[in-house]
């Protein structure tokens, strides 16, 4: 039901995708000019190395052997490319100093460009909150504007959790990918135990943190107490099951479109199938909120959903504006 309701709330609110879509069009477009002043130098430096070449060529080679399903060849050259890479370690080992400088800069970039995204995807919240509490129509920027200091806060203690999680789980994968690699095994093998390990992991911190932000719009309170909320409910609510089985499915969803827009559209249908992934999900979240918490709240034009027991009207409920959800 929730997903069937989540579908009906994404169609309802599609309209901010394309208010997401121009904001992160900006956001990338300025984020791209700092990451190219900053690695363009550096890959000036090894870009002519024999190391670099070689990878570079067992790259190409095995883009061909998978586009054409040769899989001996894929095998064959993704050894190729675990030597080549091997090498590659090497001559960064010689240059410590350049590496760690160019990685901690492109790491604050990297952060700064999460942050501003995380600023619109908070706004797509405030968006998605009001239309499903009194199907108002609200301005991007000026719900940017409004919430810039509750957005900045939230943003200021995700990000750098989330990007903590994304590093830890990539270290370690790459790590396992590697141990796996030097012991032969097949290639496809690989792709399949990396895909799907990541996937699930993402998705558990989905699971864990899918009552933040709607704690934060919806339920107006701290972010001290949305963590406290999120993470509380996330391992010990009794809908645990039911919110991580529903996030496989988007997940698992959002990918194949993503992949399809790839395939099928040479890449152009990312500029849709992208920011609509981010509101689908956003979308989920305050739909699994308002149903956990018997918020009611607007499915479409026409359709309200309440709760099977409306919780009683008390006097601070009023004054926070819960009678208008």
């Amino acid at each position: 039901m929730k997903f069937k309701h989540t579908f009906n709330v994404f169609v309802d609110n599609f309209v901010v995708t394309y208010k997401l879509l121009f904001y992160r069009v900006i956001v990338l477009l300025i984020s791209l000019c700092l990451y190219t002043a900053v690695i363009f130098p550096f890959i000036s430096r090894i870009s002519d190395t024999t190391q670099v070449v070689e990878l570079s060529d067992a790259f190409k080679s095995f883009g061909s052997a998978f586009v054409n399903l040769d899989f001996a060849a894929m095998q064959a050259e993704w050894n190729a490319i675990r030597d080549a890479f091997t090498n590659l370690l090497e001559l960064l080992g010689s240059m410590v100093g350049s590496v760690v400088l160019t990685v901690v800069i492109l790491l604050i970039v990297f952060l700064v460009h999460k942050f501003f995204l995380g600023l619109g995807n908070y706004t797509a919240g405030c968006l998605v909150n009001d239309r499903m509490a009194m199907h108002a129509n609200t301005s991007f920027i000026g719900a940017l504007i409004k919430n810039l200091g509750k957005s900045a806060l939230y943003n200021a203690i995700y990000v750098p959790l989330s990007t903590l999680y994304d590093i830890i789980i990539f270290a370690v994968m790459i790590l396992v990918t590697w141990g796996l690699m030097k012991i032969g095994t097949p290639i496809l093998l690989l792709i399949l135990l990396f895909a799907t390990v990541i996937a699930f992991l993402y998705v558990i911190k989905m699971t864990y943190t899918s009552d933040w932000l709607p704690t934060i719009v919806n339920g107006k309170t701290t972010n001290r107490s949305a963590i406290a909320y999120s993470f509380n409910y996330g391992a010990k609510g009794k809908n645990f099951a039911d919110v991580l089985s529903n996030y496989v499915v988007l997940v698992l969803m959002v990918f194949a479109f993503n992949v399809a827009a790839v395939l099928l559209t040479l890449g152009a249908g990312l500029f849709l199938t992208l920011p609509s992934s981010y509101l689908i999900v956003i979308c989920f979240e305050f739909v699994n909120y308002c149903d956990n918490n018997d918020v009611k709240y607007f499915m479409d034009k026409n359709t309200i959903v309440k709760p099977e027991r409306e919780p009683k009207m008390t006097r601070e409920r009023f004054f926070k504006g819960d009678d208008e959800q």
